[in-house]
């Protein structure tokens, strides 16, 4: 009961607030939205103008789309790459600087999100640290204009972001794996790789399938990486498209939309985790 009453005070409530502007009227005058409670008096018309301008001759909203799509899996590649060996071994071989290991993981979530991005905006200025230690003391004449709309450095924004996010599930999950099955595979003759390959990975899957939607699901609505290290619509993310709608007059039914199409995207990832998760616990 507790947990109906949280799912349906947090999510279904406000989703149901969002499907009501969205499937709603706006106001002719001052271009504000009018929700309609009535779902028999729902207008498809501003969902309706998201989807058929996503594709085709008038699909200025779907370069966004691909793009975001682009850029979170690749973000989350590198998360992955980055933060299992960094949680493996601060889960199984850090052994008595493991708590200080840890601190520093949950270090950057004592630092404001904007502050870090500013650090970034910086160091990537034309006469920033990167292109003075390009230069290597005046050797080279390095000049990249890297805050001008490059989408390397926005999916590079996104890992420096969000990394954390998935070293904390990863290590509570390998933290938790039973040694007496590593040690099991060890004596059945497994050397290092074998054991890592065919008895950790395995067990440790749904901790990843966890690690990689933690990550997934906010960058898909980060709008403020792309807004502090590019700021060009070449690089527009789905969550740039939501800001700029809900700060249009007139168009907050259109960010409700593009709401609703990224619910539906993270949707399938989550049944996908609740199905590994349930087999899992099925088979132990």
């Amino acid at each position: 009961m507790p947990g109906v009453v949280w799912l349906t005070l947090f999510f279904l409530a406000p989703l149901y607030v969002v499907l009501a502007i969205v499937f709603g009227q706006v106001d002719p005058i001052f271009r504000t939205p009018i929700p309609v409670w009535n779902p028999l008096e729902w207008d498809p018309s501003q969902f309706t103008y998201v989807l058929t301008h996503i594709v085709g001759e008038n699909g200025v909203f779907g370069p966004a789309l691909v793009r975001t799509a682009v850029y979170v899996a690749l973000a989350s590649v590198l998360c992955l790459l980055i933060s299992f060996p960094v949680a493996y071994y601060t889960a199984r071989l850090a052994g008595r600087w493991a708590g200080v290991l840890l601190a520093a993981l949950i270090a950057p979530f004592w630092i404001s999100y904007m502050m870090r991005m500013l650090a970034w905006v910086n160091l990537l200025q034309d006469d920033g640290m990167v292109n003075g230690f390009l230069r290597l003391g005046g050797l080279f004449d390095a000049n990249v204009h890297w805050l001008t709309g490059q989408p390397v450095v926005v999916v590079l924004g996104l890992v420096y972001g969000y990394a954390p996010y998935m070293i904390l599930p990863l290590y509570a999950g390998l933290d938790r794996l039973p040694q007496s099955t590593l040690e099991a595979a060890r004596d059945l003759g497994a050397n290092r790789l074998a054991s890592f390959w065919r008895v950790t990975l395995p067990m440790c899957r749904p901790t990843i399938v966890a690690g990689v939607l933690l990550t997934c699901l906010p960058m898909l609505g980060d709008y403020f990486t792309s807004d502090m290290l590019s700021a060009s619509p070449k690089t527009a993310m789905v969550g740039n498209l939501i800001n700029d709608s809900v700060q249009a007059p007139g168009q907050t039914g259109q960010a409700g939309a593009f709401v609703m199409l990224v619910l539906l995207v993270t949707v399938l990832p989550m049944f996908y985790y609740v199905r590994v998760t349930a087999r899992d616990e099925v088979s132990t």
